[in-house]
Formats: structure tokens, sequence, C-alpha cells
């Protein structure tokens, strides 16, 4: 059996551009990469449990805030290259980034030293138009940025992709 994990990728349209939030993971691994490095909000699950509760759960979590209220676009479920199968939703909104928090986790570091050292789980967050968001974004998450597309229905003349 597959690791499930649920994300939301939450976007809004400025100025006729289409923009999704994104978060950077922390730790050192991350540290020092970018292009394709980013992530939806999200986090694992057990068979049984709602995905799109935990969608909003692992959102709060990772950004400190709400989910916005809007309506909920369900996207078909992702196989990652690890084998992982994400399920992703999509809810238009905007959010102000000040005050974001992310939760922490504890690992070893440095390795070997047997000191535990606590680091977010997402270091920083942002907007990114969908152009940019593809070369950010994980390379297994690209196909949810291909599925907002396909689900809005949006006029081309009023977003730009």
């Amino acid at each position: 059996m597959p690791k499930l994990s649920a994300g939301l990728l939450l976007y809004r349209v400025i100025d006729g551009e289409l923009e999704v939030l994104i978060g950077h993971p922390g730790g050192p691994f991350w540290a020092r990469k970018d292009d394709g490095a980013w992530s939806i909000p999200k986090g694992e699950y057990v068979e049984g449990e709602d995905p799109w509760t935990v969608a909003q759960r692992e959102f709060e979590e990772e950004l400190g805030k709400k989910v916005p209220v809007g309506a909920r676009i369900d996207f078909d479920p992702v196989r990652q290259p690890s084998g992982k199968v994400i399920t992703a939703f999509a809810v238009r909104g905007d959010l102000d980034l000040d005050g974001s928090f992310s939760n922490t986790f504890e690992m070893e570091w440095p390795k070997g030293s047997g000191k535990l050292r606590e680091f977010p789980e997402i270091d920083r967050v942002g907007w990114f138009p969908v152009a940019a968001a593809r070369s950010k974004l994980l390379k297994g998450q690209r196909p949810l940025l291909e599925s907002l597309l396909s689900a809005l229905e949006a006029d081309e003349s009023d977003v730009s992709r």
C-alpha cells in the first residue's frame, strides 16, 4: 500500500494573472535548493481519513492560517516518483502571508552528531505565477498545475498562463 498525502493548492487571479501559493520545505536538506524543491501545503494520512479534512489541517499547520472559504476543486490523485499518492484540492482565495508560520519537526543534525534540532516544515511561502511555479514545484507535483488550468473555466483573455 503506497503512502497517502493530501494537500491544497490555493490560487488567485491578480491583474489577469493566475497565481498559486506554494511553500519551500524547511530543514538542512532543502536549505540550498530552490527550483524543483517547493511544494503545495500537504501531509500524510492513513486509509479511512478524509483527504479534504487532512488537506485543510495540513494547510493550517504549515501556514498558521485557515483555508480561505471558496469553492473546492477536486483533482485526480497524483502518484509521486517515490510512489506516494497525493490527493489534492484547489480553492480560489487570496491570503495575506504576513504572520505565516509553520509547525516544526525534529531531526538529528548534523547527521551522526546525536543532537536533535528543530526545523520548520515550511521555511517560506509565496505566491507565484503558474509559469514560475512550474519550475519551483517538485517535479511530481507539477501535474497539479495542469489539473488546475484544465479545471478553470476562465476566459483565456482573463487569465494568463
